[in-house]
């Protein structure tokens, strides 16, 4: 009898309390903007953080609440902006595309590796053993984590290094977040020039760990007539504001680093939904 009384006893508190959660949920509940939901219902739902909240529920929170830019969405392009400026009745400004760009062309005919790493087949794990076990420290590790991370499976591993289908690419950078050297970065979609390296070691240094690095001989910064290259702490750098594909560069570049580059589109019949799939 006394554990019969003890059950209802705490059965009545249980259902008191639920019939006042449900009194209060419903009396003091924030009301949500309803513009929310539409302007969620446009983005492409990755939660890549690119647009710099934590995820679409966050900036379409703030979208609604008025003062945000609609075109922070990156893997939602032009197309999700002015879906959400047409909600929003603003014009939404146009951004340039970007796609993910590995800085690095050590493959395995470019570099060694210096010793056997039999530890957890990741780069981050591999990068805190003496920062890898690749000739150039600066490089690629080749364990995928960045591949890992991509929600639209647009980088694989090959030769040792990472690669990337622009065709694919959807913009979010989570890649660059990932890569524990920081050689994938977001650069413009409509660039023509790129440098496959990020070895900042002198001349000889980097050619001695990798035959495909940047010697910082600086051919590249006196042959651009306007001034788009130069180069900082031993590695050639493209100034994309200046650049005008005029290739001068990559012709005179004697360890082939500076090449030229095509980046093109996703299918007009594929979407971003496609790509996740």
């Amino acid at each position: 009898m006394d554990i019969l009384i003890a059950f209802l006893v705490m059965l009545g508190v249980a259902l008191v309390a639920g019939v006042l959660i449900t009194v209060f949920s419903h009396f003091f509940a924030v009301p949500e903007n309803p513009l929310k939901g539409e302007i969620r219902a446009c983005l492409p739902g990755i939660n890549c953080g690119a647009c710099g909240y934590k995820g679409c529920d966050d900036y379409a929170a703030a979208l609604a609440e008025g003062g945000v830019a609609p075109n922070l969405c990156i893997p939602g392009a032009q197309s999700v902006a002015d879906e959400i400026g047409g909600i929003l009745g603003v014009e939404a400004e146009p951004f340039k595309d970007v796609v993910a760009f590995v800085s690095c062309n050590g493959n395995c005919d470019a570099t060694f590796k210096t010793a056997e790493y039999e530890g957890v087949k990741t780069c981050y794990a591999a990068s805190m053993i003496y920062g890898g076990t690749n000739s150039c420290r600066f490089g690629c590790l080749g364990f995928g984590d960045c591949a890992a991370a991509c929600p639209a499976k647009a980088i694989c591993i090959k030769d040792g290094i990472a690669h990337v289908n622009t065709a694919r690419c959807l913009g979010c950078g989570l890649c660059t977040r990932t890569c524990p050297k920081g050689i994938i970065n977001m650069i413009p979609q409509e660039t023509a020039t790129v440098v496959m390296c990020s070895n900042k070691q002198k001349g000889a240094d980097a050619k001695k760990a990798c035959k495909n690095a940047c010697i910082g001989c600086k051919k590249c910064e006196k042959t651009c007539p306007h001034g788009a290259i130069k180069v900082v702490d031993n590695l050639a750098v493209i100034d994309y504001e200046k650049c005008v594909h005029c290739e001068a560069c990559v012709k005179e570049c004697p360890t082939g680093c500076l090449k030229t580059a095509f980046f093109p589109d996703i299918p007009a019949d594929v979407s971003s939904e496609d790509l996740l799939s």
